[in-house]
């Protein structure tokens, strides 16, 4: 086993925040791990986001440059991830403001929702296998139809499974309101599902 590959097996073994002090202290590999275990879930989240794959590769550069030049800003208070994925938000944020001049309404409604979406199973036949790839397929289809504000909720809440007060520090949205809107997101899909056909969600 080469040097780097020995390096790599070590680094993989520290914390987030572990590799974070030893990127501040200069070592280029602590944070080349961080982006190993980040990059293609920050993809993911930003594509949802922004529906462009071009932007998101673009965005999530934009994503990892301000991490490398804010790490000394970086406080251990905040688990690294929910850190980032704020960094993520911000980003695509200013993306949608710039490319499309104007920012999604949103809605606050005053009940707590308890809808789930759940397509999660183990030992699937391939029939069921074939059922749960078109179900999470429509899923997608009818996150995208919702506002960016209440799809960026959904995402971090069922795709990126933060807690809500996660999801509150990443958004800078006080608790209540995010739980407002998680509620009224899943009420939104589950209209769209009934007009798609869709009954029992």
């Amino acid at each position: 086993m080469t040097t780097n590959a020995i390096q790599i097996n070590n680094l993989k073994e520290f914390t987030d925040g572990e590799l974070i002090v030893k990127a501040i202290s200069g070592r280029e590999d602590s944070f080349e791990e961080l982006v190993r275990r980040y990059q293609r879930p920050i993809i993911n989240y930003v594509f949802r986001m922004l529906g462009n794959y071009d932007a998101s590769l673009d965005v999530t550069q934009e994503v990892f440059i301000k991490v490398y030049n804010s790490m000394a800003r970086y406080s251990a208070e905040y688990k690294f991830s929910t850190w980032l994925y704020k960094i993520a938000h911000n980003a695509s944020i200013d993306y949608l403001r710039r490319h499309h001049n104007h920012e999604q309404s949103l809605e606050v409604e005053n009940e707590e929702g308890t809808y789930q979406i759940q397509y999660e199973s183990k030992h699937l036949s391939p029939e069921q296998e074939r059922e749960r790839s078109e179900w999470r397929e429509e899923i997608a289809t009818v996150v995208k139809r919702l506002p960016a504000g209440y799809r960026e909720l959904i995402l971090l809440r069922h795709t990126q499974d933060l807690s809500y007060d996660e999801i509150a520090e990443v958004t800078n949205l006080p608790l209540g309101t995010v739980k407002n809107r998680l509620f009224r997101a899943r009420e939104m899909m589950r209209e769209i599902f009934v007009d798609r056909g869709f009954t029992g969600v």
